[in-house]
């Protein structure tokens, strides 16, 4: 009697067609991430976008751009009012929270609204990138006066300009006595100071040559990382170095390369990105530009980041 054989796969065939699927996903998987990241890192775009109008907004209300920050006294551990991200909120589509900072109190000293939050814990989209691990996370700061509270974590510092002794702009520069050949956009003010507020018509090097903000963000140690709100030193400002490990998106790795000076100073007031072989900059025209991470630092990047240094640089 004939009897019909039923049809199936056998374990070797299995196998083989499990190999193949596996196969597959591997050759399609860095595609799917490459896909993603460009996603992001076209998102971090648009959010640069968005902070150059509303800096060029600000400039057309007060006829100069922000400060960087504006610190009480002339150097480190004293306390701070506004910056940049807090001033220029209203222009960012976030005037509502803008509205609920105190400029009578500094910035330490913001209360706790009705939602249990600060307006220095809220979220501002426009401020955070999707490629940053420490997307939308409350910190405490490492450092700073009544550092006892948290604050929301962003990704975009303002340019301060060059580094200067101690892998930041110098104490003088509260002082009013580094020249302007060495300063950024977007500098501290302070009020025991004589810096002015810079303007379209300071910046001689050119605003397509000149960079306003740029992105830092760290894979570890992340209370040194960015913080839209804080407006204490280099939390949300930063300057270029002289070390090429401005670049690295890693605090502790950065920290623990040799030769980095005591303080790490230059690891925690540098920028960087996790994208791919570059970084996101926001030139003073509005325009963004991605620009490689392999790009010379004392002379180019230098360069870009001081608004009257005589120097301009055709990027590729």
């Amino acid at each position: 009697m004939n009897r019909s054989r039923k049809s199936g796969f056998t374990l070797v065939e299995l196998l083989v067609v499990i190999a193949i699927i596996g196969i597959l996903i591997a050759l399609l998987l860095p595609a799917v991430q490459a896909a993603r990241e460009a996603a992001r890192r076209s998102s971090c775009t648009n959010n640069l976008k968005q902070i150059g109008l509303g800096l060029h907004n600000y400039h057309d209300t007060y006829k100069v751009f922000p400060a960087g920050n504006i610190t009480e006294g002339n150097c480190c551990g004293t306390l701070s009012k506004v910056n940049w991200a807090i001033s220029i909120l209203p222009y960012v589509e976030q005037k509502t929270l803008y509205d609920t900072y105190d400029m009578r109190l500094y910035n330490e000293d913001q209360p706790i609204l009705p939602n249990g939050y600060c307006v220095v814990q809220q979220r501002v989209p426009v401020y955070e990138c999707p490629s940053d691990v420490n997307l939308g996370k409350l910190e405490t700061p490492e450092s700073g006066p009544r550092v006892n509270k948290q604050y929301r974590m962003s990704s975009y510092r303002g340019v301060t300009g060059i580094a200067y002794n101690n892998g930041y702009f110098d104490c003088n520069q509260w002082q009013g006595i580094i020249p302007i050949s060495g300063r950024g956009l977007l500098h501290t003010y302070g009020s025991g100071g004589g810096l002015t507020y810079e303007s379209m018509a300071t910046v001689l090097d050119g605003t397509s040559n000149t960079i306003a903000v740029g992105e830092y963000t760290t894979r570890t140690h992340p209370r040194r990382g960015t913080f839209w709100g804080y407006s204490y030193t280099s939390y949300v400002l930063s300057s270029i170095q002289f070390e090429s490990r401005l670049y690295l998106p890693d605090y502790d790795l950065c920290a623990a390369t040799p030769g980095v000076p005591a303080g790490s100073n230059p690891c925690k007031r540098g920028f960087g990105s996790l994208h791919p072989g570059g970084i996101n900059w926001l030139m003073v025209d509005g325009s963004v530009r991605f620009i490689s991470t392999t790009v010379d630092l004392n002379t180019v990047m230098r360069g870009l980041a001081t608004i009257a240094g005589t120097e301009t640089f055709q990027l590729p």
